[in-house]
């Protein structure tokens, strides 16, 4: 049965999917997926390798065509009739290694229906904008790896579409080019535009998305907006006191850890304590530790991460894949 996706925040969607289902002969690609993705959003799609990302971009832009459900882009159930209006950078990366750039950016955007002067002009213009304007005239084969995937995102965006589409844009970028991916993606939204990618590198979408989607065996356990993910685990207290023992001990929560491999060196002893955030808050806990005179050292909450919300939603299987994929 379809997972329902959260109530959007915003009223406008860019994107509906309802009850998306994929086959490739026996295999069940995409089992029931729902997505909205509001306008003006930057959205991602979380999971590992074969979890089903890649054929739901697909169906979503018309690629190929769900065996069950429905799709919407901007209002349309036919996204062909608006391809003007997106631009699709695929996980397979692919250029004409002759071309020049200023000229491979063109023909993108010519597919899209710019005229190619127009897209000529627009592709040294962006070059320029992106610090690669010393490389107009170069063939795509004289490029770097990162510099080619460069002009090819620029060629995505040459026609300035209102939705935009990239499937694992992070893959092979170093540590600088990735930078500079996260800083196009936040113009883009503040442009308005919506951008949906999808990744199986978490902290990605924890840095850059204000909602997202786990995907998972080809499902979707959760769809909705990344803090409502996050607060599925409660907030953890990392408490240091000078006592170990004392009254005060009944204040903290029945479930509380105490780490006697990380007590400290101190000469009167530290010692330490873990537990959930309790429902009513820290304040009437360390009224208690300081009335009982437990020494408090040092108190901090931690919140917990996108990682630990999707281990907890997903499974620890599909964590650890991800985390394979990243590995050098």
């Amino acid at each position: 049965m379809a997972t329902q996706a959260q109530t959007p925040r915003h009223e406008t969607l860019a994107i509906e999917a309802s009850g998306l289902v994929k086959r490739f002969d026996d295999t069940l690609a995409v089992d029931g997926i729902d997505l909205s993705v509001p306008e003006g959003a930057i959205y991602g799609i979380l999971g590992p390798n074969g979890a089903g990302k890649t054929t739901t971009l697909r169906m979503l832009l018309g690629i190929i065509e769900p065996d069950e459900g429905i799709r919407r882009i901007f209002g349309h159930d036919r996204p062909h009739d608006i391809a003007r209006l997106i631009g699709y950078l695929p996980e397979e990366r692919g250029l004409y290694p002759a071309m020049k750039c200023d000229e491979a950016i063109a023909f993108m955007g010519a597919l899209r229906g710019l005229p190619l002067d127009e897209g000529r002009r627009r592709g040294r213009d962006l070059m320029e904008a992106h610090g690669l304007g010393h490389a107009v005239e170069r063939q795509i084969r004289q490029l770097s790896k990162g510099m080619a995937q460069t002009v090819q995102l620029l060629g995505t965006l040459v026609h300035r579409p209102r939705l935009v589409v990239l499937d694992e844009p992070f893959s092979g970028l170093d540590a600088i080019n990735q930078g500079k991916l996260e800083t196009m993606i936040r113009a883009l939204a503040s442009d308005g535009v919506t951008v949906i990618f999808s990744t199986h590198v978490i902290h990605h979408a924890e840095r850059l998305c204000d909602d997202v989607a786990i995907i998972a065996g080809g499902k979707v356990p959760y769809a909705g907006s990344v803090d409502a993910a996050r607060d599925r685990i409660p907030a953890q207290v990392r408490l240091e006191t000078r006592r170990a023992e004392g009254e005060w001990r009944t204040a903290l929560p029945a479930d509380a850890r105490h780490d006697p491999k990380k007590d400290g060196p101190r000469k009167d002893g530290s010692h330490f304590w873990y537990f959930p955030l309790p429902a009513g808050g820290i304040e009437a806990l360390l009224k208690r530790l300081i009335e009982g005179e437990a020494g408090v050292l040092s108190l901090s909450i931690e919140r917990a991460g996108l990682h630990d919300a999707f281990v907890e939603i997903a499974g620890a299987a599909a964590a650890k894949a991800m985390k394979d994929e990243v590995q050098p």
